[in-house]
């Protein structure tokens, strides 16, 4: 598997989860809280590779109306920092607590889109307590039906 294609993978699915926001009228505090924060994440990460600042705080809450804006320019950003930099790179960054950490940007990805992947497991878990039909965000049924 390359990184385009779990990149592409977190897409596709990320995108399931913020079509049911859209769709929705009901409220779904906690729910838009872990998507937000799975957004936020996505967008800390790939600003740490690229060595800027990021805009968001770990868990600043987001509009689900700003949802698909957000994920688009996170996977912007994403491409840009893999575009720019190489898989076995090392990078110095700083966590929200301002420790210093140094990481291989393989690994980060990996951290990235298990992080978008376990949160998005706690969305969908909310979304059908509160009566939703959950989206099928598993990667091999996607690959199986040539979604990815």
């Amino acid at each position: 598997m390359t990184a385009e294609e779990i990149i592409n993978y977190t897409k596709v699915a990320d995108q399931y989860i913020i079509e049911i926001f859209s769709q929705s009228t009901t409220a779904l505090p906690e729910a838009e809280r872990l998507f937000s924060h799975i957004l936020n994440a996505q967008h800390i990460w790939a600003k740490r590779i690229l060595g800027i600042e990021p805009l968001y705080g770990v868990w600043e809450i987001h509009s689900r109306q700003d949802f698909k804006k957000i994920s688009e320019e996170n996977f912007k950003i994403i491409h840009e920092a893999l575009n720019e930099n190489m898989l076995d790179q090392v990078i110095y960054y700083q966590n929200s607590k301002g420790i210093r950490y140094e990481n291989q940007i393989a690994d980060i990805l990996f951290h990235l889109f298990n992080h978008s992947t376990y949160h998005r497991g706690q969305v969908v878990t909310l979304l059908k307590e509160a009566g939703f039909e959950p989206p099928i965000t598993d990667y091999i049924i996607l690959k199986r039906d040539h979604l990815l």
